[in-house]
């Protein structure tokens, strides 16, 4: 089995194509696979491209073996995996669970890449969160013993996003354990912690739903540009600070989103044989 692997500001996908390879990924395929201790080690992986016509879709798995609606880094990574194969020369319309997203390459290798990644609501019963229906902008919650004022929205996934005053790792860690499951959110969430720098940056640390602590997320950015950005704490073109780089969000006067950022290709990674006949001998019910 090969496997390709690719990263956008250190968040690392690898893309398993059901064109060449031929074993159903399975979720606990899945999980042994992103493994960093036992397998290749990812933040998911990425299952096409689905071919049917002109139409190319994708589908997002996390490292738990849940599948994700949209990841900005992940098109984007596998926006260059398209390129880099062939089966794509040009900008096009990738369909994923979380809608249909526009790709546009900035560069012939294809590592400089713009995504329209959709468009934003604030809606309660969209995003979904539990409660009377209503637009969830800067409203109260407490998360482990801890008060905060929370913005949620939906890019095609959920997202919380928390302004704080000082950012880390740990409390990223700490307190998005708590939020991604809470019963509030019946789908789970992805959640990000946000500071402001001035009217164009924002920081944000990051924890996503059935990946827990990642350095990058493309999605995140978004959620936190637009969160910071209907919070009237930052103007519409906005440079998102993570620990793995910095994108690019521009928002569009009706919430259409577009992210702008790179990606690098690591290496093609062919699995042992042991390690296939490991992976045979799981459950063989395809996901």
């Amino acid at each position: 089995m090969n496997l390709t692997k690719y990263h956008g500001l250190g968040n690392d996908y690898l893309v398993y194509d059901p064109n060449r390879e031929t074993m159903p990924l399975t979720e606990a395929r899945v999980r042994l696979i992103c493994h960093r201790n036992y397998g290749v080690g990812s933040d998911g992986i990425l299952y096409g491209p689905i071919l049917n016509g002109n139409e190319i879709f994708l589908r997002i798995f996390n490292p738990d073996g849940s599948e994700a609606e949209k990841s900005g880094n992940g098109i984007r990574i596998f926006a260059k995996y398209l390129l880099d194969e062939g089966y794509v020369r040009s900008s096009f319309v990738l369909h994923t669970l979380g809608g249909d997203v526009d790709v546009q390459y900035l560069d012939p290798e294809g590592s400089h890449i713009k995504v329209m990644m959709g468009s934003v609501t604030f809606q309660s019963d969209e995003i979904p969160v539990a409660g009377p229906v209503r637009e969830i902008v800067d409203e109260p919650a407490t998360f482990a013993s801890e008060d905060v004022r929370m913005t949620c929205l939906s890019i095609g996934n959920p997202h919380c996003v928390i302004p704080m005053q000082t950012l880390s790792m740990a409390k990223a860690c700490q307190l998005g354990a708590v939020v991604e499951s809470d019963p509030r959110f019946p789908n789970r969430i992805n959640m990000q912690l946000l500071r402001v720098r001035d009217h164009s940056n924002i920081e944000i640390e990051i924890f996503e739903r059935g990946a827990g602590y990642t350095l990058a997320s493309g999605s995140s950015s978004c959620a936190a540009a637009c969160a910071a950005h209907k919070l009237g704490l930052v103007d519409s073109e906005i440079t998102v600070h993570m620990p793995g780089g910095q994108m690019q969000v521009s928002i569009q006067p009706d919430w259409r989103v577009y992210l702008t950022g790179t990606v690098e290709k690591v290496m093609i990674a062919t699995l042992d044989e042991q390690f296939v006949r490991e992976l045979t001998a799981m459950d063989d019910a395809a996901l």
